[in-house]
This record gives structure tokens, sequence and C-alpha cells, in this order.
């Protein structure tokens, strides 16, 4: 590889945050999902990720806005900003990978890698190490996977039924897809201009063994912000590092 030896890491980056999130009630009820604040921040979600990327790196981001776009773009027109944000709206509902596709041509470098990540996310790990990850296995799209915790206590028996014993919030048996991704310039062409990128482009990157999985390191923070309850405890886990 000739030049910058560091070339394959993006500085530039997609946030998807057109959401609703209904089940936030009522906090949505005036505001879009990635506006929601932490309690005890100050900060709505999408300021920790905006904050993140430009930690690991990110210069510029497009913001994909959608339900109540003008709160959101009042936020970052005001905000103090560690990086350039461009904000795009879809006029009409183009799907997630139409959208993805969309808010992607907006992109100041489109011959470069980038990141992308839900709007209702609320992680930290080293995007870095992903980049790394992705390029050493020449991939063209490569998704973070996270082992979350199952809300419900968990109950092991033996062979003959006894219960042994009861496992509060267990870690899941399976991964799933954390919602942060990494993509190589040619990803944005294979996404459809309108529907579910995840129904259509992934599983054909997965057919061609152009998909990769990276695991989010052990005790990296990741938790997606869907419900009331996730706020209180993002705030819960928040305080404990804090005072940890």
């Amino acid at each position: 590889m000739t030049g910058d030896p560091h070339s394959h890491r993006p500085t530039q980056a997609v946030v998807l945050a057109g959401g609703q999130g209904s089940r936030l009630r009522p906090y949505t009820d005036d505001r879009p999902k990635p506006m929601v604040e932490i309690p005890g921040t100050g900060t709505p979600i999408i300021g920790h990720q905006l904050s993140w990327l430009a930690a690991e790196g990110v210069t510029d981001a497009v913001v994909s806005c959608g339900h109540l776009a003008e709160v959101l773009q009042e936020w970052l027109e005001s905000a103090d900003l560690p990086l350039n944000v461009t904000t795009v709206v879809e006029n009409e509902p183009l799907g997630r990978g139409g959208g993805l596709k969309y808010a992607a041509r907006h992109l100041p470098h489109p011959d470069r890698p980038w990141y992308a990540t839900n709007g209702d996310i609320w992680t930290r790990f080293s995007l870095r190490d992903m980049a790394e990850f992705h390029a050493e296995r020449d991939a063209t799209a490569t998704l973070a996977l996270a082992r979350p915790r199952i809300p419900w206590g968990a109950v092991e028996t033996d062979a003959f039924g006894h219960i042994t014993d009861f496992i509060e919030s267990p870690p899941s048996p399976y991964l799933i897809n954390a919602g942060v991704y990494v993509f190589s310039s040619s990803f944005t062409a294979l996404l459809p201009d309108r529907g579910d990128h995840e129904r259509t482009t992934f599983p054909r990157l997965a057919r061609e063994k152009s998909l990769a999985g990276f695991p989010l390191p052990q005790g990296a923070y990741w938790r997606a912000i869907d419900t009331a309850k996730d706020l209180t405890e993002a705030a819960k886990e928040l305080a404990a590092q804090t005072t940890g």
C-alpha cells in the first residue's frame, strides 16, 4: 500500500437519525429519538455519538433526518460540535437501505471508506480497530456485533429437571447487529434506491464472503436506547463509570 498507511481509516460517517421512537414516548412527542437526552448528561444521544466519532478520527458526518427533522437540525446548528455536520432529509420514505444510500451521496469523499451508525446507539469502542479489521479482511462491509444482556432472569436445570441456578440478566448466546458499520467506497452503489439493505445487500455480500463481523471487545460499552428503561439503565451505568 502506498501513500498514507492509514488511508483505510474512515474520516467520514453517516448517522441515521430519522426514527420516530414510538416506544420512547412521551420523550419523543416533541423530538426525534436521537435528540432524547441521557439523564444526568444534558446531552442528547446524537451528541454523544458525534463526540465519539470525532474522537475516533471522523471529521465529516452526514446526519440523515426524518421525524421532526427541524428539531434535530436546530440543535445541530446551535451546538458546538467537534466535526463538520451536514443534514439531509428524505422527501419521501426510501426505506433503510435507500435512506442510507441517499445520505451516503452527500459524503465529501465518495471514493473513500466510511462509517455508519444508527442514531439510537450509545457505545464506546475503537472504531480504528474496527477499520483495521475491515481492511485486513478486504471486506465490502463490516458490522459491529454485540452480545446484549437478556432482560429477564435465566434458569439453569440439570438433566433430571431440578433447578440448579438463577442467573440475572445473562448475556445472550447470540451475537446481534450492533448498528455500527464500516463500508468500503464500493458499498454505496450496492445499496437499493428504495428498500431494506439488510434483506438485499447484506445477504448478497454474505454469500460472496464480502461481509465481515467485528465482535465488540470484552468490556466495551454498548446500549440501544429503545425504551424509557434503557434511558434509566444508561444513566445508572454512566453514574457507575463516573464514580467507579
